[in-house]
């Protein structure tokens, strides 16, 4: 009777519905691996002529790249910077590092600690002792800077049903900068090889330097809320 119940539990229509979307996510990873994905350029520029479905499509990539680890997003973003406008890149960019958030959360909300092991290799705790409000800043920090991995956070706090709406407008006001300025680190590129160095030299301290100096002094006490493992 137990074990009829937990089956029951675990068709219900809600993890159904995750189960398809991770299948589909997973398929698409697939396909998309398959190309050369760690030439972001070359496949942004395969895309560049087929006009709003060519933006689409790297917004769907970076869907996946959120939700499926090894498809990197950082380098597309810079990529489409260089390729596209910064806007264009930072507009469907962001529409795709939300929606894919979205669907993180959705997914570790349904199916759990188990499925994160199972798509990254690591897993996440997040304590709630110092309430929504505080982990809705530190997703908002994890978006801007890669204080921790905004994928695995995206899970967990699915996994400890952080409050949908605090979780949607932190992501989304963290994504907003830190897409925008992964393009124009990629358009800067495009202007002359010394400005792009120069710009690219900056992100590249700022974009290391301050998470590892946070996680180094235990800034805000990050240890004591997420631990990844």
């Amino acid at each position: 009777m137990r074990r009829l119940k937990k089956l029951r539990v675990l068709l219900t229509a809600q993890n159904a519905i995750a189960l398809l979307l991770l299948g589909v996510c997973l398929i698409s990873a697939q396909r998309f691996l398959s190309v050369d994905i760690l030439n972001p350029s070359q496949l942004l520029r395969s895309i560049q002529d087929l006009g709003l479905l060519g933006k689409l499509i790297y917004a769907g990539i970076l869907v996946l790249a959120v939700v499926v680890s090894p498809i990197p997003g950082t380098p597309l973003t810079v990529a489409a910077g260089a390729v596209w406008s910064p806007w264009t890149a930072g507009i469907y960019g962001t529409l795709g590092v939300f929606v894919g958030s979205l669907l993180a959360y959705f997914l570790g909300r349904t199916l759990g600690r188990s499925l994160i092991q199972v798509l990254s290799g690591k897993t996440i705790h997040i304590s709630k002792h110092r309430g929504e409000t505080y982990i809705g800043w530190l997703l908002f920090f994890s978006h801007l800077l890669p204080i921790v991995p905004f994928d695995l956070i995206s899970y967990g706090a699915g996994m400890i049903r952080l409050s949908l709406p605090l979780y949607a407008t932190a992501t989304l006001l963290g994504t907003l900068p830190g897409t925008f300025l992964l393009a124009y680190l990629g358009a800067s590129f495009t202007l002359s090889p010394r400005v792009g160095i120069a710009i690219a030299v900056f992100f590249a301290l700022l974009l290391i330097g301050v998470p590892w100096t946070i996680h180094r002094c235990n800034w805000f006490g990050i240890r004591d809320v997420i631990r990844i493992e």
